[in-house]
Order: structure tokens, then sequence, then C-alpha cells
């Protein structure tokens, strides 16, 4: 996996130093992958929404327009 150099400013830095049982590391991966996905148009919406249906065998060319809005409301709730 590469490694990637970050500049942060001191104050930042002294605060991250108290929370040693915090993987910054995965914190800034999260946030990198999570504003990637909105800015190729997956947001973490869709990427939920996509799991409901995975997980619930649907077949989306049967989905009726309430099934669809009931989907979309599920998604939210879990945001």
């Amino acid at each position: 996996m590469p490694n990637v150099t970050l500049s942060l400013p001191s104050d930042v830095y002294r605060r991250m130093k108290k929370h040693r049982e915090v993987r910054w590391s995965e914190v800034v991966r999260r946030a990198i992958v999570e504003y990637l996905e909105n800015l190729e148009g997956r947001s973490r919406s869709t990427g939920q929404l996509l799991s409901i249906i995975e997980k619930q065998s649907v077949d989306l060319s049967s989905v009726s327009r309430e099934q669809a809005e009931a989907y979309y409301k599920k998604t939210r709730a879990l945001e």
C-alpha cells in the first residue's frame, strides 16, 4: 500500500497527539474514500442503497416507484 505524507497545522497535530487511541491513518483513509465517492457521483447513500438491495436480493427491473421510495427512505434513515 502506498504512503502519503500529510502536512497539518501545529495545533491540529497537538490535538491529535492527545488521542493516541485513534488510528488517524484510518480516519484520513475513510475521509478520502468518501470524498472521492462524492466527486465520482457515488454518495454514501448510494452505497447503502445498493447494499440493502443486494442483501434483499431485489430485482431492480421489478421494483415499483413505491418500493423505490421505501428503499430511499430506509437509506436516508441510515445516514
